[in-house]
């Protein structure tokens, strides 16, 4: 019987992941290097050691009945030691070292018979000339392991463009790929269980801010059958990857075709609105699957938009809180991480509404609402923020 789960990470997603494990009597032991990390403050536990610190990673197993992750960006090797020393690991190591090289992946969703834009590997002595002139200009060169948020891409118009793209890479595995006039780009989330069994959340609209997701629209706005296309093909992937647990996957739309961006083999940013707008989050979902429990359908209550709260590099305190929560639509999500770095994700708000249009309207007016400050300067519209925001 599983009675504690161990999370790897100890960021926003790992804490709502808490969250919604001890509402349903679960025990959450989190490793993450910093202390007081956002999972931590929520989780029963935290052990504070670096991700390939085997001997940290063998307490976390053994304190744990099984063991999620909250990112992939986490040594292979560190799954491995827990699957070699009998742990349960899901998803697996398997699904991680498909999911954390980009070459691997888009090989792996080519071969599930999906569609991704055009590409080719700079890896193992394979010149950037040869990638180019097979791809073709313009092209998004990318680190194969390790990018996220927008790092480690460089979208590059011709060969100087290309060759400044190599110097920042500095010796890292890339792989190039045909830049794709995307008319917007959507996600999938689903969960799947050990039996087989896949649920499916609504396709969801995403707008990105220099490559950090900014906003969520749910539903997409997109065909019924572009939809359920988007729908099928997640379900392909994570079938033949045989995930275990949440996972998103993520697409650009042009025209009517669907081109397979990413495979997130976990809980995602964009499934942030599942909280409040679903009878079941991602999370719950998530928890669900790794621990053998029924999956249930989920529903959506009304149209929602999520706004992440992204840090300004301007100050730590968050003000306009009290503003934002005059609205009851509004529901507001504050992650306790200490300092609001340029685009660091800080919070998060959902609106709900009866149609996507108010909906819409309604985060535009939250989102103007809300900035940061370098002290408290209106201590009943900040201080409730800073409290959570930012921790002595």
């Amino acid at each position: 019987m599983i009675e504690t789960i161990g999370i790897l990470g100890g960021g926003q997603l790992g804490r709502m992941l808490t969250l919604e494990a001890k509402r349903m009597g679960y025990r959450v032991v989190t490793l993450e290097p910093l202390p007081n990390s956002p999972c931590g403050q929520v989780a029963d536990e935290q052990i504070v050691a670096a991700y390939d610190d085997l001997r940290a990673i063998g307490e976390l197993g053994a304190r744990s009945d099984v063991v999620t992750y909250e990112f992939e960006n986490i040594p292979l090797e560190s799954v491995r030691a827990l699957e070699d020393g009998g742990r349960l690991v899901r998803p697996d190591s398997e699904v991680l070292r498909v999911a954390q090289d980009r070459i691997l992946e888009k090989a792996f969703v080519r071969e599930a018979g999906c569609a991704t834009a055009p590409f080719a590997p700079v890896a193992g002595g394979a010149p950037l000339d040869d990638a180019l002139r097979e791809v073709g200009f313009p092209a998004v060169v990318k680190t194969a392991r390790g990018g996220y948020d927008g790092k480690g891409q460089w979208v590059v118009r011709d060969r100087d463009e290309a060759r400044g793209a190599l110097a920042a890479a500095r010796g890292a595995a890339l792989v190039v790929e045909r830049f794709v006039p995307f008319d917007l780009e959507v996600s999938v989330i689903c969960a799947r269980g050990a039996d087989g069994t896949i649920v499916s959340f609504p396709v969801t609209e995403n707008q990105h801010d220099h490559g950090v997701l900014a906003t969520t629209i749910v539903p997409a706005r997109v065909s019924p059958a572009l939809a359920e296309q988007a729908k099928a093909v997640a379900a392909t992937l994570g079938a033949k990857l045989g995930i275990v647990g949440t996972y998103c996957i993520e697409f650009f739309v042009a025209g009517s075709k669907l081109y397979v961006n990413e495979i997130a083999p976990r809980v995602h940013n964009s499934g942030h609105y599942s909280l409040d707008a679903m009878q079941i989050s991602q999370y719950e979902a998530h928890v669900r699957a790794i621990c053998d429990l029924p999956l249930v359908e989920p529903k959506l209550w009304e149209p929602a938009v999520m706004v992440n709260v992204l840090g300004a590099g301007t100050g730590d305190y968050l003000e306009g809180v009290a503003t934002l929560l005059r609205d009851p639509d509004v529901k507001l999500h504050v992650y306790g991480k200490r300092h609001a770095a340029l685009r660091r994700k800080m919070a998060h708000f959902t609106v709900l509404a009866p149609t996507l249009d108010v909906a819409l309207a309604k985060a535009e007016i939250g989102r103007h609402a809300l900035s940061w400050s370098q002290s408290r300067s209106d201590w009943g519209n900040a201080a409730r923020a800073s409290s959570t925001v930012r921790r002595p």
